[in-house]
């Protein structure tokens, strides 16, 4: 039985998906990183929808030829009524009041339609979203130092202005630009026809329009520029209050977060106002050239009527010409304003989304398999793009370690030690300067990332979570996962109870609710516990703790302690410790300070032998860990 609804309804809705459907709008490229330079970056994207963008210039070339037309035929028009009477006007001048009527009723309507169609169904929305798409795709694979120095807020930004404002330069230039162009020379070849020197004021007024644009342009420019940068800043300063509005509660009692704001939002308007300024200058150039223009043109055309050498038609034709001119080039020049807004826009975008990814995959890159565990760092050395050398040192010097199948280690030390740095190498979110990690004999630069990283399952102190229900957070450490497995992993991790009584302001609840940005919505141990279940449901071959229990209360820790023991059997575990009393049961102990191993051994020896190690944990002793000690 077909489903085809061929109901007036059904075919227009088919028609709009058709014109819908020509671009896709999430079409990517091989293209590892997209054009740096504004004017190749707009012509990558235009290369890729070619075809509607021609159209689109017939169509706005045709707009133009049509708009001339009219006023020929009005010109026309008025002289055949001058020259027949009422009985005589039909008979003579039948074919070309009918072709007036039909350019008038179907022609001009016909061309705007298809216009129209072509920029609002067939390239806005799906170009655009194909521009931020592949946009998108690109920042996605930056690395994670990228993230660090900039805001999210102004990241997000840069990627949706660059894709509108890369598809309103294109469909502007296209329709509007090469619409009053095409206008310009059809209404210059009639005015020369009409009187040369009509088209020798018309000559010299668009060289002066020219001139203008050349001298009074790139200032706009520059201001467009600068005006998209300081917007994004000030969104990026915006976003970044709206997410720390704790911190901000907390301690702006002073309201300093008012002050910061204030001053990106003054910054904002300075760029704003030079931006406006350089407008006016714009505009009232035009204005002036404009007026001269029509005056010339006008007293041409006077002077010729009463010469005798021109019809009333003919003046009425030329001066509808020029008018429309006026029009259009005041209109042009705003077009021109937003197309230098929009390059200079494009050009702020592609100084964020067209970077070379500073960590990339080998070309050669294998897909690492599942691991067994063994892990070296041989020889490394890191220091975070600072100078390194004996007097100076950096985060990570000359670090050798084995860390063997199934063993579980701990990394201890003083704030600064390098503790977190050694597990990001090791994730390969940053690169060693020196020496080789290898884990299972590979080294991990020669695998894919995604590859290796599968390989590892991490909890960290601040939970990450995203602004999803509790059922997408926990599913994303194992894509397809079912609700069986979800909830086994959340029952394991203490938190299936505390979730059956969660709801969102939307009414959602349970596992369908939704934790808020950073899931602020739940308290600090509820989202340990999730982040907690997620790694379980994952289940990867080597464990990363940087100290995952911290959050939890002394109940609820040792139930998830006892779940996580059982978890480790049989993996690789790394625990990075700031509460000693956590990994006092591992296996080794691994003491860092100042990117270097000076002690590693068990609690135990570590303990008796006096050393840092023994230090950190005297400082610590007491309530917890004084229970512990005595119960040793």
């Amino acid at each position: 039985m077909s489903t085809r609804d061929d109901t007036p309804q059904g075919l227009s809705e088919r028609a709009w998906r058709r014109a819908e459907g020509v671009i896709d709008p999430f079409g990517d490229t091989d293209r590892e990183v997209l054009p740096s330079s504004a004017r190749d970056f707009i012509w990558f994207f235009a290369s890729q929808a070619k075809w509607p963008f021609i159209l689109l210039l017939l169509a706005g070339g045709l707009m133009g030829f049509v708009d001339a037309a009219l006023y020929w035929a009005l010109g026309w028009l008025i002289d055949a009524l001058d020259n027949s009477t009422p009985a005589t006007l039909l008979q003579d001048h039948w074919p070309m009041l009918a072709g007036f009527a039909f350019l008038v009723l179907f022609g001009r309507a016909a061309i705007m339609i298809v216009n129209t169609v072509l920029e609002e169904q067939v390239i806005a929305p799906s170009f655009y979203q194909r521009v931020r798409w592949q946009s998108f795709r690109r920042v996605m694979d930056q690395t994670y130092e990228f993230y660090q120095n900039d805001f999210a807020g102004r990241i997000a930004t840069k990627i949706m202005q660059g894709g509108e404002a890369t598809g309103d330069f294109i469909v502007s230039s296209l329709q509007t630009m090469w619409s009053f162009l095409t206008f310009l020379v059809l209404a210059g070849t009639i005015l020369t026809v009409l009187d040369p020197m009509m088209g020798v004021v018309l000559a010299v007024w668009f060289a002066a329009f020219l001139a203008t644009a050349r001298r009074l342009l790139p200032p706009l420019r520059e201001a467009g520029r600068r005006t998209a940068d300081e917007r994004s800043i000030l969104n990026g300063r915006m976003v970044d209050a709206f997410t720390n509005i704790m911190a901000v509660k907390l301690f702006d009692s002073g309201k300093r977060e008012h002050g910061y704001v204030r001053e990106g939002m003054a910054r904002f308007l300075a760029a704003v106002r030079t931006l406006t300024r350089a407008i006016t200058r714009v505009r009232a150039a035009v204005a002036v050239l404009n007026g001269v223009m029509m005056f010339a043109i006008g007293a041409l055309a006077v002077t010729r009527w009463m010469d005798g050498a021109a019809t009333t038609g003919e003046i009425a034709a030329a001066m509808g010409l020029v008018y429309r001119l006026n029009q259009m080039s005041g209109y042009m020049m705003f077009n021109i304003n937003g197309l230098i807004r929009s390059f200079a826009t494009v050009q702020d975008a592609t100084g964020v989304i067209s970077r070379k990814p500073a960590i990339r995959d080998a070309a050669d890159a294998a897909t690492m398999a599942t691991v067994t565990g063994d892990i070296r760092f041989e020889n490394v050395s890191f220091s975070y793009g600072k100078d390194s050398d004996k007097e100076h040192p950096g985060v990570i010097e000359g670090l050798n370690l084995h860390i063997r199948p199934g063993e579980r280690v701990a990394l201890v030390g003083p704030s600064g030690a390098g503790k977190t740095t050694i597990v990001n190498l090791l994730l390969r979110l940053f690169d060693v300067e020196e020496g080789r990690i290898l884990v299972d004999g590979q080294d991990i630069r020669s695998v894919t990332q995604a590859s290796l990283r599968a390989q590892f399952g991490v909890v960290s102190q601040e939970p990450m979570l995203m602004h999803r229900s509790i059922r997408e957070n926990i599913a994303y450490g194992k894509p397809g996962a079912s609700e069986a497995e979800i909830i086994a992993a959340a029952k394991r991790a203490s938190a299936h109870d505390f979730i059956l009584g969660v709801s969102d302001p939307k009414g959602r609840t349970g596992y369908d609710a939704h934790v808020g940005e950073r899931g602020v919505k739940l308290s600090g141990g509820q989202r340990q516990r999730i982040a907690i279940a997620r790694m379980m449901l994952k289940n990867a071959p080597v464990l990363l703790l940087d100290e995952a229990t911290s959050a939890l209360d002394s109940e609820i820790e040792a139930v998830i302690q006892e779940n996580l023991q059982n978890l480790m059997e049989g993996k690789t575990v790394i625990a990075v410790a700031h509460r000693l009393s956590t990994i006092a049961a591992l296996d080794r102990v691994i003491v860092l300070d100042e990117g270097r191993i000076v002690e590693e051994g068990t609690h135990e020896a570590l303990v008796k032998k006096g050393g840092l190690y023994a230090q950190l944990w005297k400082r610590q002793s007491g309530g917890f860990l004084g229970e512990r000690l005595a119960a040793e």
